[in-house]
């Protein structure tokens, strides 16, 4: 550097820009810092898949063994609702019942009082006394958004006691890993030990089940005494008659004979180690499986976990008998390490073509040092990173610095390409550069300041999206404050040397002369074609202005007629095909597993007809009573035989239609963003009876539809239910609704007798009869009730029973009972023109047919339209912001107006660029659009600003002063837009499955720049023109309406 005399100091006003510009030692310093500081911060920065989050919702939840879900609303749910209602700081309060548990989701305004709302919503519960006796676990605690990594399987052909135990042993030897913490088994049974006595041994011994469940849980125990302190010290005292297995609990002596002879439970009962009595099961291609989750803590990358996880696995897998394997169904590392490695790749495509782009139009050391602000930048906003605790590299954060690369460069190519203009006329370097970067650093501050509030909206987006999206603002904000420092105090200082043209000889002079020959013919354009054009635009400036006009009001009436469809994300393929298929709760296993055969065996045969491991690792199924969930693996997408949505499309043609079940699910997106259904009806009414026939009603009009597919009315049928109660001849006998009721749930579900801790597994044990007599109606009949004076009678001597039919589900929703109606549409874009036609007709007739039903749309429909109205509000206030401050610039009231302009004609852009890509608009797009609002005003911006100062400063007209506006920022609007939308081009244009989910705001951003810059070459000028119009028929007007006072006559 230092290509200056110090004589050149003498003729520059000092400031902070001439300091830095004439010390290049301090500019140097300043960007090593800047670059070696944020790249140390970037190695210790945290590494996750997506970003962690709490999901500002806190769940209640409590069990109740044996019951109903109407007996679960009324003894938990109603209690519970009653009791958090008026907490300050809640929102929104779901419940669901179901059997044998009560979960209610409470919603949480204040994400800075989430603790302190939980902590109030805990104290409130524990105050509740009439929770049923039977009920237990109540837990509260506050969501979160675990960052799970892997699954593994595993799977072979042994009993379910063999494959538990090496499941807990395969997760002993993964937590045992330096880089495994965490290791979670799931859709497993609980343990418990069973301990069946049959009626003919009660009524023998004259016992019932609850007296034998006192006995054992009296006997059974672990309790300290104690200790004794002698003269040879201290000796501790403790009753050992804990026990842990089933042999353990024979010795448990029932009943002391008067003879000495003593009755042990092993004499009169079965006593095994089992699981839970339910039907829960899982299979991997065929085989008994158990599956495992490896989440990741604080200070674990998703790589490292997955190292060591293959290491342990790789291990096992060699030790494991039999035909016992672990099989690897998902890896999130690979995601991680495909999507780093594909932002990665586009970001250095990106700045590749960023610097030969600014090689081409200028200096090529200029172009260098101008690039350079990149890595400067982003290592700088590392620096600023750790005030914001929850920053961490993810997809989203790596999404963001792809949107920040064409963009943040912007300021130093406006302030680069006006110091190279300053020396294309005749200014020596140290001066060029001072001044080429003070005549620019109010624009450019203001350009900045103006992406920044674009950028805004996202930080206060509610709910899940803000959680997800929220990095991208501060990473943007970071960046470009950061650039904004290098472009005004780094980049001068780097210009300071010897002009291009002094290069006589060598590679660099041949490149030279290109340049000058590309710059000759960039110029003949400017004056030749672009000039002309211009000046008749001006010329013609009405005219120009209705056909812009015309274009935006015909994009408007398209965007409210509804045909513009839009959904909550893009669709993005998993790694796996989903099915789900929902019996009538109750069905007979024996149907349960036919179908669950039926669905797996046609995923089976797909796989085998389309390249069999080529195509899928394998079928993993899962039963939970009337529920069966099918997940087929499928390889990577680089040598699969069939995408995921075709393989899922082959496999609901083939399953065809299964009579006998209330739904039936494919999905091909299944846990990624855009799942699930794309509309969603929640019906409310007070008579459940009413809700099923609407439900089925509206699901009846859904299917008139020719684009809805795997509709689910809501309504299940539930299970059969025998209702008792005492009558007069039990309660001759002294027998009252409670002791009947115990007797009969001892029986049956069982007496709880223990609850304690093996390992770290909770085990239970009850007491209950044989499983045949549990499973015999005839049995139940004849079920011997024990009297309080020791008789026997059976049960239905002593009561009145009905059989009914019990609810499968209560769902509630702010204290009222609600039913959902899905449906999935295809494409999900054009889910809006199907909620216009319920809305219309569907809707408003049911409400007639059904008095008191209300109606609301749910899921999908309510996240997008918290979403847009956030966005809405958001895009008035940035605005709002961006108007006042242009107009403080500009010292006018209309100036700002003409160049706001281009926003919306930058929306119509947005909308183009997606019908070229093919992509639907979705929320993503928005977010792309409303960050569009402050860069597409930048270009403007340095054009009006230049305009007013040539006015000024050469007192000229101003028609002339914006024509010699327009061509001296034709290169540096031309350069930022080929910067920012080229920076953009190589996301926009990537296929991969991975990139699908960011892809839309890029192009949101590409087109809606490229758009709004034909505006500003164009309309902008003519706008320009149109107020100096209005400006002079205005003051035509006033002078007509209040001619200026006649001065009075000199005396």
């Amino acid at each position: 550097m230092g290509h200056f005399d110090e004589s050149e100091l003498d003729d520059i006003k000092p400031g902070p820009i001439a300091w830095v510009a004439s010390h290049p030692v301090a500019a140097n310093l300043l960007m090593v810092i800047l670059l070696l500081g944020g790249f140390l911060l970037l190695l210790g920065s945290k590494q996750e898949v997506f970003p962690e989050f709490t999901l500002d919702l806190a769940t209640v939840s409590m069990a109740y063994p044996g019951a109903s879900p109407e007996e679960v609303e009324q003894g938990i749910l109603l209690s519970i609702e009653d009791a958090v209602k008026d907490i300050e700081g809640i929102g929104e309060i779901t419940s669901n019942a179901s059997e044998s548990v009560g979960t209610v989701i409470i919603e949480i305004d204040d994400e800075d009082q989430a603790l302190r709302i939980v902590q109030d919503i805990k104290t409130a519960v524990d105050q509740i006394t009439t929770f049923p006796v039977d009920a237990e676990n109540l837990t509260v605690s506050l969501l979160q958004n675990q960052e799970q990594v892997m699954e593994l399987v595993l799977h072979g052909s042994v009993s379910e006691r063999v494959l538990r135990d090496t499941a807990e042993v395969v997760r002993s030897k993964l937590e045992q890993s330096d880089g495994i913490s965490l290791v979670e088994l799931s859709n497993v049974r609980n343990y418990e030990i069973h301990i069946e006595v049959p009626q003919d041994t009660l009524r023998r011994y004259n016992l019932s089940i609850p007296d034998i469940a006192t006995i054992i849980s009296r006997t059974s125990l672990e309790l300290g005494g104690g200790a004794l302190k002698t003269s040879a010290g201290e000796i501790l005292v403790r009753m050992t008659e804990r026990r842990d297995y089933a042999p353990d609990f024979s010795t448990i002596p029932i009943i002391k004979n008067g003879n000495g002879s003593t009755v042990y439970l092993g004499d009169i009962a079965t006593i095994k180690d089992t699981f839970a009595d339910q039907n829960l099961y899982t299979t991997f291609n065929d085989k008994p499986a158990i599956q495992m989750q490896i989440s990741s803590t604080a200070k674990q990358t998703p790589i490292t976990i997955s190292t060591a996880t293959r290491t342990v696995v790789d291990e096992l897998n060699k030790t494991l008998p039999g035909d016992l394997e672990i099989t690897i169904t998902d890896d999130r590392s690979i995601i991680f390490e495909q999507r780093a490695e594909l932002l990665i790749k586009n970001g250095v495509f990106g700045l590749v073509l960023v610097v030969l782009f600014l090689a081409i139009f200028l200096d090529i050391r200029l172009a260098f040092w101008v690039s350079l602000g990149i890595p400067i930048s982003y290592m700088g906003a590392f620096l600023l990173f750790p005030a914001a605790d929850y920053f961490s590299i993810n997809m989203v954060s790596m999404f963001a610095f792809i949107i920040a690369l064409g963009i943040v460069v912007d300021d130093a190519i406006v302030v680069g390409e006006n110091i190279y203009h300053k020396r294309e006329q005749g200014m020596k370097p140290l001066a060029a550069s001072v001044a080429g970067a003070r005549e620019m650093a109010i624009p450019v501050t203001v350009s900045v300041l103006t992406n920044i509030i674009a950028f805004m909206p996202m930080f206060f987006m509610p709910g899940f999206m803000g959680k997800i999206f929220s990095i991208i603002p501060l990473i943007v904000i970071a960046t470009f404050t950061i650039s904004l420092v290098e472009s005004l105090f780094i980049l001068p200082a780097h210009l300071v040397f010897k002009q291009s043209k002094e290069i006589k000889n060598g590679f660099f002079a041949a490149i030279v002369r290109w340049q000058k020959k590309f710059n000759r013919g960039f110029d003949y354009f400017i004056v030749n074609i672009y000039l002309p054009i211009l000046k008749k635009s001006v010329y013609l400036r009405y005219i120009s202005l209705s056909l812009f006009l015309f274009v935006l009001i015909a994009m408007g009436s398209y965007v409210i007629s509804g045909r513009l469809g839009i959904q909550m994300f893009p669709k993005v393929e998993s790694d796996f095909s989903y099915s789900k298929a929902v019996l009538k709760v109750g069905a007979p296993e024996s149907v349960v597993k036919k179908v669950e055969q039926h669905i797996v065996e046609t995923a089976q045969n797909i796989i085998a007809e389309n390249g069999g491991d080529q195509l899928s690792l394998g079928v993993y199924s899962q039963v939970n009573e009337n529920e069966i969930t099918i997940r087929t693996f499928l390889t990577d997408p680089s040598i699969r035989t069939l995408s995921t949505k075709d393989f899922t499309a082959l496999w609901r043609k083939k399953t065809g239609i299964m009579p006998g079940l209330d739904s039936l699910t494919f999905l091909s997106d299944f846990g990624g963003p855009g799942s699930g259904a794309a509309l969603t009806v929640e019906l409310s009414h007070e008579d459940t009876h009413v809700l099923d026939e609407a439900a089925m009603d509206l699901a009846k009009a859904l299917d008139d539809f020719p684009n809805t597919q795997d509709i689910n009315d809501g309504t299940a049928q539930g299970k059969r239910q025998f209702d008792f109660t005492v009558s007069d001849l039990g309660y001759t006998l002294g027998l009252t609704p409670v002791d009947v009721g115990r007797q009969v749930r001892s029986g049956y579900y069982g007496s709880e007798a223990l609850k304690q801790q093996r390992g770290r597994n909770e085990v239970r044990v009850l007491v209950m009869l044989p499983k045949a007599e549990r499973e015999s109606l005839y049995h139940f009949t004849n079920l011997m009730i024990k009297t309080p004076n020791n008789a026997y009678v059976m049960l239905k001597d002593v009561v009145d029973s009905t059989e009914g039919r019990a609810f499968t589900t209560i769902k509630r929703r702010n204290s009222q009972r609600v039913i959902t109606v899905e449906s999935d549409v295809s494409p999900q874009s054009e889910a809006n023109l199907i909620i216009g036609s319920l809305k219309a007709d569907v809707l408003p007739d049911l409400v007639k047919r059904y008095p008191g039903l209300s109606y609301s749309f749910e899921g999908q429909q309510a996240d997008m339209r918290e979403s847009l109205q956030s966005l809405f509000v958001g895009m008035i206030g940035i605005l709002f912001v961006m108007y006042a401050i242009l107009a403080v610039l500009f010292s006018s009231y209309s100036q700002p107006l003409m160049i706001m302009i281009a926003i919306p004609f930058s929306i119509v852009g947005a909308i183009i660029g997606h019908f070229i890509m093919g992509y639907p608009m979705s929320i993503v797009s928005m977010f792309g659009i409303i960050a569009l609002a402050g860069v597409v005003i930048n270009d403007s911006l340095i054009l009006i600003d230049l305009a007013n100062k040539k006015r000024k400063e050469d007192d000229i007209d101003s028609f002339q002063a914006v024509v010699i506006a327009a061509r001296q920022r034709f290169r540096p609007i031309i350069l930022t837009t080929m910067t920012t939308f080229v920076g953009l081009a190589p996301m926009m244009f990537e296929s991969s499955l991975q990139a699908r989910f960011l892809v839309p705001m890029a192009i949101s951003l590409g087109f809606g720049i490229v758009f709004s810059t034909f505006l500003t070459l164009v309309l902008i000028p003519s706008l320009y023109m149109i107020n100096e119009d209005l400006k002079r028929v205005i003051g035509t007007a006033k002078r007509t309406i209040f001619p200026p006072a006649e001065e009075p006559a000199a005396l």
